[in-house]
């Protein structure tokens, strides 16, 4: 290929992320990198890119439409390698999977029993995190698979598949409450009550809790946190079922429970080897109960 790899990803990670110093975060390179990188690109085409007359990059008329070709161009690029892998036979030594606690534990332990037959001595190892932190550890390598709650938006190296198992969740209060005798619970009443809300590592840097909210990094400490008392919470039903001690009461408020879409993903810079890959078909190939 003429151009580079690294280039047409650095260009549309630009794009995607806004500004030069943005798409180097999420690349966890240098901002000098990656516009040396788009600057090169753009020298290799022999036009302008982005127009660099304001304080962030604008994307050209012609950027706009060699947007859709190099996109094109990596996913094919993508399939190719994932096709590799799945041809090689050369199953990798070491898998490492992030999950949520929204995750029902069931589906996990069954698609476990599966991998341990079929792949008995690979080294395993299965961590937790939320939302952003799963994506976090994949752009650093960290670990090769990740499930997590669907995405409003993610960075363009990042793969993802949707399951077909959704997570429920409801919201909680302690049974003591006197929100819990209510037979309806508005949402200007939850106002008035402090809130027990999920915050993840990388939010924690800049997030501030304001009024009655405190947060935790975990549905599980979340839990614990409503059985004590200080306040309600979002949860997932099966976590109150499994490990709840029976003293929270799921609060009937318009529009909850609510299913929530869980993906796969792993990054395209990194892709997991023939055992990821089949850990991934056999997630996507799951059904809901």
């Amino acid at each position: 290929m003429r151009y580079s790899p690294e280039s047409l990803v650095a260009f549309v990670q630009t794009v995607e992320s806004g500004s030069f110093s943005a798409a180097a975060r999420a690349l966890h390179k240098s901002q000098s990198t990656i516009s040396t990188a788009v600057a090169n690109l753009e020298t290799d085409l022999g036009f302008a890119l982005f127009s660099r007359e304001g304080r962030e990059p604008v994307l050209t008329e012609a950027g706009s439409r060699v947007l859709r070709q190099v996109r094109e161009i990596l996913s094919a690029s993508s399939r190719l390698d994932e096709l590799a892998l799945r041809l090689s036979g050369e199953t990798e030594p070491r898998l490492s999977v992030v999950t949520s606690d929204f995750w029902q534990a069931d589906h996990h332990e069954s698609l476990l029993k599966r991998f341990a037959a079929r792949y008995p001595d690979i080294e395993f190892e299965c961590m937790i995190a939320e939302d952003e932190d799963v994506i976090d550890l994949l752009q650093t390598g960290r670990v090769h698979l990740g499930i997590v709650r669907a995405q409003v938006k993610i960075p363009y190296e990042i793969a993802s598949s949707r399951l077909q198992i959704q997570a429920q969740m409801a919201i909680y209060i302690h049974s003591g409450h006197a929100l819990a005798k209510q037979p309806i619970v508005q949402q200007e009443e939850l106002h008035r009550v402090r809130q027990l809300r999920l915050n993840t590592w990388i939010q924690n840097g800049d997030y501030q809790p304001a009024g009655q909210m405190w947060s935790a990094p975990s549905y599980l400490l979340l839990l614990e946190m409503a059985e004590q008392g200080f306040g309600w919470s979002i949860l997932p039903r099966w976590l109150v079922v499994q490990f709840g001690h029976q003293v929270l009461c799921e609060l009937p408020v318009n529009g909850w429970p609510q299913n929530i879409a869980v993906d796969v993903v792993w990054s395209k810079r990194l892709p997991p080897g023939p055992a990821g890959i089949w850990m991934i078909d056999q997630l996507c190939a799951q059904q809901q109960d």
